[in-house]
């Protein structure tokens, strides 16, 4: 191991330990490995604007791990997963949750399949395809997440009939989310928000759980 990629892992391992989350060796192994393939092929794709495998740990591995908490049910659809985040890293650290990861770029779903296929990952479905046309599994998803959207009131209005009725949207947020509260529709409402502590993250994080006004109520 060089001793970058030993920074990496330090940096990985740590920030792991930091959240409270316990890994074995092959999700550790699966982990650096989706460091370094996002790595190669952001320097031919441009897949994210984090350069450096350092960084991509802190803000989109351990980023992406901080939400794991919140995770619950057996199916999960990340909306706008662009290279993957969150649902790769969910999807190596609970084996048990079947992940759909929707985006309409094809670049970067190639990626997301490269990824599942290099992986080994058989809980995730890449799925190149505009979140209009996407056509949900018979029910609704128990949990609709999304580290991507611009605005907290498009993610819902577009996803709304994909959330099961009784589900959540998990929406991953910077501090102006309290601006983008007022805009949503008003069968939806805010059930809880957490602040995401993220390891060597400086920046203000934030998870919102949202759901249907009538199930909040209930």
């Amino acid at each position: 191991m060089t001793s970058s990629e030993q920074i990496v892992a330090s940096r990985l391992d740590g920030g792991l330990a930091a959240l409270g989350i316990p890994v074995d060796g092959e999700q550790r192994r699966r982990l650096l490995a989706l460091v370094g393939l996002l790595h190669k092929w952001n320097r031919a794709y441009n897949l994210t604007a984090v350069r450096t495998p350092e960084e991509m740990v802190t803000r989109h591995l351990l980023d992406s791990a901080a939400v794991l908490p919140f995770v619950r049910g057996r199916e999960l659809l990340d909306v706008g997963s662009g290279p993957g985040l969150p649902g790769l890293v969910l999807a190596i650290l609970a084996p048990s949750l079947a992940v759909t990861l929707l985006d309409s770029n094809g670049k970067k779903v190639r990626f997301q399949r490269q990824a599942v296929m290099e992986l080994g990952l058989g809980n995730v479905t890449p799925v190149q395809a505009r979140v209009e046309a996407f056509e949900p599994v018979a029910g609704g998803y128990a949990q609709v997440i999304s580290r991507a959207f611009s605005s907290l009131g498009d993610f819902i209005t577009l996803t709304e009939r994909l959330v099961a009725p009784d589900g959540e949207w998990l929406a991953m947020k910077g501090p102006a989310v309290d601006d983008e509260l007022a805009g949503l529709p008003d069968a939806v409402a805010v059930a809880t928000r957490h602040d995401l502590a993220v390891p060597y993250e400086n920046g203000s994080r934030l998870l919102v759980v949202l759901r249907h006004r009538d199930v909040t109520q209930a």
